[in-house]
């Protein structure tokens, strides 16, 4: 095997690991939380193409045959492999340096927040975003220490482009479980697309296998999944159905996100 065909055969694997790091990125507490309330009886049988939210709004789901299958096939992903790596890291690496890395990361990703956040007429916190990465990028040396917020008491707010177009009016159209991915929507899976092309490790390099790209990326997943190890689980034992409750907290969480907006980034 030649030189370059290792290359992207490593490249290749190393990527499918990245991608399955984000798996339950789109899951978050604030939609877990609601999740693990006791959903109606009507969710024992969910067949129809337009299903109802346990707040009684409408989810498109045309296509629940491949989103189960999907769901599923995402689950053993978790617990298989995610779950494991996760749970090796946190075991190898102290919460104090997973929580420099994770300051690290999110002052990074600093363009996506700004960009957003300007989209959808809210120059103020673009505003604080530059303000807050000038500071954690000099006095928290690299963005290793939320100097911004420790010291200065300023904090930013959460903004991406699935968002942004919600907020134009733009609808999420039907839900989709992409494998590896998992939830989404049309609207959102053009929002990630978008977003990807902001992060500044898309700079280093324009080869989508580049190891260093791919590594930063890799450890940014991980880092932060290891803090949110058990979530999923919960998920799963207090629903009657894990697939329902993952829909309706997905669903619930971006119209929430769209309608009054993220707040501060913690």
């Amino acid at each position: 095997m030649s030189r370059r065909e290792s290359r992207y055969f490593s490249g290749t694997a190393v990527c499918l690991v990245c991608l399955i790091s984000l798996l339950f990125s789109f899951a978050p507490a604030q939609g877990i939380a609601a999740a693990q309330e006791k959903l109606p009886d009507e969710y024992g049988d969910v067949t129809e193409e337009v299903a109802v939210s346990a707040e009684g709004a409408a989810i498109a789901d045309p296509i629940e045959p491949w989103n189960r299958a999907m769901y599923h096939f995402n689950d053993k992903l978790y617990f298989w492999l995610l779950k494991p790596v996760g749970q090796g890291y946190k075991f190898a690496i102290p919460e104090s340096f997973r929580i420099i890395f994770s300051n690290f990361y999110e002052n990074l990703m600093m363009p996506v927040r700004f960009v957003n956040n300007l989209l959808q007429g809210r120059p103020d916190y673009a505003g604080r975003e530059l303000v807050r990465f000038v500071i954690n990028s000099t006095v928290g040396v690299a963005g290793f220490r939320d100097c911004a917020k420790d010291c200065f008491h300023i904090e930013g707010r959460k903004a991406d482009l699935g968002q942004t177009l919600g907020k134009y009016g733009i609808g999420s159209g039907f839900y989709i479980v992409w494998p590896v991915l998992g939830p989404s929507n049309p609207r959102d899976t053009v929002g990630l697309v978008g977003d990807h092309f902001l992060k500044p490790p898309t700079y280093l390099s324009s080869d989508l296998l580049d190891p260093e790209t791919i590594g930063l990326n890799v450890h940014e997943k991980v880092n932060d999944f290891s803090f949110h190890i058990g979530d999923y689980e919960i998920l799963k034992e207090a629903a009657i159905d894990p697939y329902i409750a993952m829909r309706d907290a997905y669903v619930q969480y971006r119209k929430k996100l769209i309608e009054n907006g993220s707040g501060p980034t913690e």
